[in-house]
């Protein structure tokens, strides 16, 4: 948060000079967020940039008093959530690991190779399940336990009360745990 008013202090003193702190901050984690929406690594690409454009933009507009009260990490988000629901409109999500495209960490020399499968078996089904998760419930999920956002910034981003962020999450996970038992059963039965 102290970073947060750092960065809209320098903005409200020089934009044009203090944007690029900014999307260095930022452009990590919009774009890890792009992608578990989409799951589109070029449209994360896209939507990223564009969320960048459409925020200096918007910042170009805004006073000095304006940019140094804003709450600038929930801004952003809302920004590329927005531009992610323009191009989810058009088209269809794609499966994406929740670990985005890291790696499976290295196995100990005592881990049996079918623990292993079975975690990425598990971390597949997992990423199918969210993916198939209404949006309503999708992005709160996604904000909460893969970005550690906390409620009141993913109510600002998702233009909600703060229990109703809580309810869509809470929602969420109890489809997730459905889907996932769904899963488990089905690979008892075989």
């Amino acid at each position: 948060m102290r970073d947060d008013s750092r960065l809209t202090a320098a903005l409200a003193d020089d934009l044009p000079g203090n944007f690029e702190p900014v999307v260095l901050t930022f452009q990590d984690r919009l774009f890890a967020f792009a992608l578990r929406l989409t799951g589109s690594a070029a449209d994360a690409e896209e939507i990223t940039q564009d969320a960048f454009v459409r925020a200096y933009r918007a910042l170009e507009g805004y006073g000095p008093d304006r940019r140094q009260s804003l709450t600038l990490r929930p801004w952003l988000y809302r920004i590329a959530l927005n531009v992610s629901r323009n191009r989810v409109r058009r088209r269809q999500p794609v499966a994406v690991p929740l670990d985005g495209d890291r790696p499976e960490p290295a196995a100990d020399a005592g881990t049996r190779p079918s623990a292993v499968l079975e975690r990425a078996e598990r971390s597949r089904a997992l990423a199918r399940l969210v993916e198939g998760l209404p949006e309503r419930y999708r992005a709160p999920l996604i904000l909460r336990h893969v970005e550690g956002l906390g409620y009141g910034e993913i109510a600002a981003i998702l233009g909600q009360p703060v229990g109703t962020a809580k309810a869509n999450v809470h929602r969420g996970l109890a489809l997730l745990r459905r889907g996932l038992e769904a899963e488990d059963d089905k690979e008892g039965a075989r």
